[in-house]
């Protein structure tokens, strides 16, 4: 069974061109310590939610009739919380998140509502819903404990170098077409804003070979209409000192991404 309310305290995003982001509940907000108030305390994926809220206010900043936005759907699959649903939207409406709708929905049929809502990127603190959506076709990352440190006030992207060079296949695979559109879109975003103090920061990082295959993963992107901030080659050393320097928000690769391995 899905359930879905529309947030009516947030202006709704352009169905066409909006980029829709789902994240769940449990990753927003922190239910395990229920002391039976009226609103959760905050999650992991906090930072997150406000670093896209950041980037959606400067493009509106730019432009008043932007319509390239982020649309932000919490989805819900905890027991606990569903059977609590008013204190998850009193949450939202307490800290101020721009979440358009509230999904609800059963460990079953959430994959369902990812594809009713025409997810671009679904984001959640649990492995196996990273692997069900990513067998389902829908775009996935999975966020780690590291996300509370991350920054609120810009989004940091980081993209696998090593999955951009992979060759296009004819039919191209659901997860390489979902990550190539929306890398596309956050180059997009990126080029409305200048080199400095921009909302948004694209990162990539390749993990293996030398220069040559960063430079090809560049030479990609850019033929894609994205241009990163930094690229980094790390030609097989572990990614772990990098990613404690750079605090992105999530990896996007081709399929399941994780940051942490």
């Amino acid at each position: 069974m899905v359930s879905t309310i529309q947030n009516t305290d947030v202006k709704q995003k352009d169905a066409d061109r909006a980029v829709v982001v789902a994240v769940t509940s449990r990753a927003v907000f922190e239910s395990a310590a229920d002391d039976g108030g009226d609103v959760y305390g905050v999650g992991v994926a906090f930072p997150l939610l406000q670093a896209l809220h950041k980037v959606n206010e400067r493009l509106l900043e730019e432009s008043s009739a932007e319509s390239l936005l982020f649309d932000v759907i919490l989805i819900t699959t905890d027991d606990q919380q569903q059977q609590q649903s008013s204190r998850i939207t009193s949450s939202t409406r307490h800290y101020g998140l721009e979440v358009s709708r509230f999904c609800f929905s059963s460990q079953e049929d959430f994959t369902e509502s990812l594809l009713k809502n025409n997810v671009q990127l679904f984001l959640t603190i649990d492995r196996d819903e990273v692997l069900r959506a990513s067998q389902n076709g829908v775009l996935s990352a999975l966020l780690d404990q590291q996300l509370a440190s991350c920054p609120s006030e810009q989004l940091r992207v980081m993209i696998s170098g090593d999955a951009v060079i992979k060759p296009d296949t004819d039919p191209m695979p659901p997860g390489q077409k979902g990550a190539q559109s929306f890398s596309t879109q956050l180059g997009q975003m990126r080029q409305k804003f200048g080199i400095f103090n921009s909302p948004l920061s694209i990162v990539l990082v390749t993990l293996h070979g030398g220069r040559e295959s960063c430079g090809d993963a560049l030479r990609t992107l850019r033929s894609r209409g994205v241009s990163v901030d930094e690229a980094h080659c790390l030609a097989g050393a572990p990614r772990g000192p990098i990613l404690s320097v750079l605090r992105p928000h999530f990896l996007l690769s081709d399929g399941v991404s994780y940051l942490q391995e």
